[in-house]
């Protein structure tokens, strides 16, 4: 089978290879990848900086799990022993990234875990874009207390992550400002969002408005300017952005909000069958939608890793595997 392999770090490494099929075992399914898509999580793994991620995640000297790839869409093509959920055939959806990412390529080894049923008003294109970034929403947003009536914040709101936690938290209830750069404000209000700010002014602040809820995806703010921004006993949940934004919620955030009596919504993500199926149930329902930036052939992906990294993408990007047969 045809597989997109790194077997040094860099994108200049990714190479398109033929590699043995893989063989389910037992509580596994052999899936037929018709697309994946790109995040963060993998683009680090395959970069190979900060350095801090070979420690926690990789090899020393060369990546650990050679195919990258987490989110995935495909149909079953076979299953191994102990499997009672799925059948061959089923079309389903779902993240690797904790048994050994993998889904750049024709065909994937999967937990039965690791997977749901796809959602039946999604291409597997569309679908592709949906099981990591749309659960780290999901996943950050409760761990703030996303409500019903809640005034949530969300800043980086047209990126992968931010254009579902928009949607997410409006299927909710809450009460949605989403912050982004100036061409993408139409796109984060025809979301859901009820306020839009455009970051990329000059001098811009996240003003005198207060929020229960603040989810921080992409760029950077600092501590005290969150704090601020924050209702009385509010939540600040960090679900990325830059290095200096994700170090300073780890090292300051704690002593910065509990100063103040706010807290720090903590969470790591999981990728959870049961959350992925309450997504599909919200997607099903036209409650939320992926936003798909663009699509690159697998024998592009190092193109499409590069179009992530200049972090522009309106919502994900999307790698098709096996476009004619989709």
């Amino acid at each position: 089978m045809k597989a997109i392999v790194s077997r040094r770090y860099g994108l200049k490494a990714l190479r398109l290879e033929d590699v043995p099929k893989p063989v389910p075992r037992d509580g596994e399914v052999l899936v037929k990848v018709f697309a994946t898509s790109i995040n963060f999580a993998t683009m680090f793994l395959v970069k190979g900086r900060p350095f801090i991620i070979r420690m926690a995640k990789g090899g020393l000297l060369k990546p650990r799990f050679p195919v990258p790839g987490g989110e995935f869409a495909c149909r079953i093509e076979a299953i191994g022993g102990s499997v009672a959920r799925f059948k061959p055939g089923d079309e389903v959806y779902g993240d690797s990234c904790s048994a050994g990412y993998g889904a750049s390529a024709e065909y994937l080894r999967a937990p039965e875990s690791a997977i749901s049923l796809k959602p039946a008003n999604l291409s597997f294109e569309e679908a592709a874009a949906v099981p990591q970034s749309a659960l780290v929403a999901l996943q950050g947003l409760r761990a703030g207390g996303v409500g019903e009536g809640k005034q949530v914040l969300v800043y980086g709101a047209s990126g992968g992550i931010g254009t579902f936690a928009v949607q997410i938290a409006a299927a909710f209830g809450a009460r949605v400002t989403g912050v982004c750069g100036g061409g993408n404000l139409e796109l984060v209000r025809s979301l859901g969002a009820d306020e839009v700010l455009d970051y990329s002014k000059e001098g811009f602040a996240l003003g005198e408005s207060r929020y229960d809820l603040i989810l921080a995806i992409r760029g950077y703010r600092p501590m005290e300017e969150y704090a601020r921004a924050l209702a009385a006993k509010g939540a600040y949940v960090m679900a990325g952005g830059s290095w200096k934004q994700i170090v300073q919620s780890a090292a300051r955030g704690p002593k910065v909000l509990a100063s103040q009596g706010k807290r720090l919504g903590r969470f790591k993500y999981s990728p959870d069958p049961g959350d992925l199926a309450f997504m599909t149930g919200l997607i099903e329902s036209g409650k939320v939608r992926p936003v798909i930036d663009s699509r690159y052939e697998l024998r592009d992906m190092a193109e499409a890793f590069r179009h992530f990294a200049e972090g522009h993408a309106r919502g994900k990007v999307v790698v098709r595997v096996r476009p004619d047969e989709a």
